[in-house]
């Protein structure tokens, strides 16, 4: 497995937040930060109303960098998606567990490729719909506002948030797993310092944290957030 996601309070900046326009050189803006990986939403405009990237889009971009792909799949129908991205070369891919049938059997189709798998979860979906495949996911992505509705007005983080977190780090911790959480929507700096480096893993980064007009301020403060949470290893790098 890819060694970045050893790493504590790994903050991955969702592509969408950057000037999609022209992604070779924002990844290499998120690369000379030295964040390592990047976070790329592939939606079917119909489980959710929005087609920010398509897979020929992502195959381009994966000859242009060597950051790690974290790739989160929103679609009524998962397969073309995910066996696409898996020809493309990623590291991580989560998926909306709402919409897939069967959920065990598309983690084990992950897993085989050597990609780290997990399931995504809308804010209101209760955490009991892992019961019986959390053993199974790499990493559980909990959405905390509704997917693809970031930017609409007024849309916030739901207020029940914090409780949910807390109650899949109390799970993972019963069943003696080390399965990773990450966290999406409205992240701000304060979340990160809310609950890392013990609570969440992953924390996907948007326009809380980083302006599209400059995001190398805003990716340099969220790497300068990170060293200050996490102790550095002898190669003065955060682990």
């Amino acid at each position: 497995m890819d060694i970045v996601w050893q790493n504590s309070c790994l903050i991955v900046p969702s592509i969408i937040t950057f000037d999609l326009c022209n992604l070779e050189r924002q990844v290499q803006v998120i690369a000379e930060t030295g964040l390592e990986a990047v976070h790329l939403d592939v939606i079917d405009g119909h489980f959710s109303p929005s087609v920010p990237l398509g897979i020929e889009t992502i195959a381009q971009l994966r000859r242009k960098t060597e950051l790690t792909f974290d790739v989160h799949v929103m679609a009524t129908r998962h397969d073309y998606f995910i066996d696409a991205l898996l020809e493309v070369g990623i590291q991580q891919l989560t998926f909306q567990i709402e919409s897939e049938p069967h959920i065990d059997r598309m983690l084990n189709r992950i897993r085989s490729e050597g990609v780290r798998a997990g399931v995504a979860l809308k804010p209101s979906t209760p955490l009991s719909t892992l019961e019986y495949v959390l053993e199974r996911c790499d990493t559980v992505l909990l959405m905390l506002t509704n997917p693809g509705y970031a930017r609409a007005p007024g849309e916030t983080q739901v207020p029940y948030a914090e409780r949910k977190i807390l109650a899949l780090r109390e799970m993972i911790r019963q069943q003696g797993l080390d399965t990773a959480i990450g966290i999406d929507g409205r992240v701000s700096k304060e979340t990160i310092r809310k609950f890392a480096p013990d609570t969440v893993d992953i924390f996907v980064a948007g326009s809380m944290c980083i302006s599209r007009e400059s995001p190398s301020t805003g990716l340099g403060e969220l790497v300068a957030l990170r060293r200050s949470l996490v102790p550095a290893t002898p190669s003065g790098i955060a682990s």
